[in-house]
Parts: C-alpha cells; sequence; structure tokens
C-alpha cells in the first residue's frame, strides 16, 4: 500500500532527516529479515534500537533490546516495524505519547505490513508514514547511491 504523498523524494527525506531508529520487532535470530537490516541500517551509519520484548535482556548488534518503545531512554526519529499488520494499532497507541519527548517524526511499516486506519491515526499526530516498503532497499534505492 502507498500512501498519499509518499513519493520517492518524501522516502529519502525520511531516510536523511533520521539518525536514530527504534525498530519493533528486531530480532536476534539471524535467520530473521529484521536481523540482517538492522545491521544494514547500523553500517549505513544509523543507530538502530531494538523493541522486542521477548528479547529483554539481550543485545542485538551491540544495542540493548528494549520491551517497549516507552523503554528507550533516547530520542528517536523513526519506528520502523517488523511486526504483523494486525500490530500496528497497538504500537501506534504506543508510540503517540511520545511524539514529543523522543522526537518521532516518521513510522515505517515494511513491506506487507499496513494498517489504513493506524497509518491515518499517525498522520494525523504529525507522523509520516511510510507503509510497505523495506527500509534497507529504499536505503540502496535513494540515498546509498548519491
Amino acid at each position: 500500500m502507498t500512501l498519499p504523498n509518499c513519493t520517492s523524494d518524501d522516502i529519502a527525506r525520511a531516510l536523511t532527516d533520521t539518525r536514530t531508529i527504534a525498530m519493533v520487532g528486531a530480532s536476534p535470530d539471524p535467520a530473521r529479515d529484521s536481523h540482517s537490516v538492522m545491521r544494514y541500517l547500523q553500517q549505513a551509519g544509523y543507530r538502530v534500537i531494538p523493541v522486542n520484548p521477548g528479547a529483554v535482556g539481550r543485545s542485538i548488534h551491540g544495542e540493548p533490546v528494549h520491551a517497549a518503545l516507552a523503554d528507550i531512554p533516547d530520542r528517536f526519529e523513526m519506528v520502523n516495524v517488523f511486526r504483523r499488520s494486525s500490530e500496528v494499532r497497538g504500537i501506534v497507541g504506543e508510540l503517540l505519547p511520545l511524539v514529543a519527548d523522543k522526537g518521532i517524526r516518521y513510522l515505517w511499516l515494511q513491506l506487507q505490513i499496513c494498517d489504513a486506519e493506524s497509518a491515518a491515526l499517525a498522520r494525523s499526530a504529525g507522523i509520516e508514514v511510510i507503509a510497505d516498503r523495506c527500509v534497507r532497499t529504499e536505503h540502496r534505492r535513494l540515498v546509498a547511491r548519491r
């Protein structure tokens, strides 16, 4: 699903404006896409903070895992979601109270993750939403080539 106003320029701006990403659904399992995408983003210069309640107490690629967005002590501009579409509403509900305090500006839903109602709710709070796209693929296409 491509949401309104989600152009290549919008995506490139989101990727260049962002320095720190909270990755919901980050996995310590090397076979999972989130694991390799997290490593790619770190190598591209981003700080990626993993969020996975089932992996609290562990670290992924050197970053301690947090149970929830609210548990992250630092600011982050983007929330990148590697969870089912049915979980997006809860994630948006969790991030909305944190927008001002954490500086959240972008919600990125990975490939095949879409929830139009939750996206509209996030947009109404001033969050730019990118859905059904791979952050690694878009970074390679729009930013790494520059």
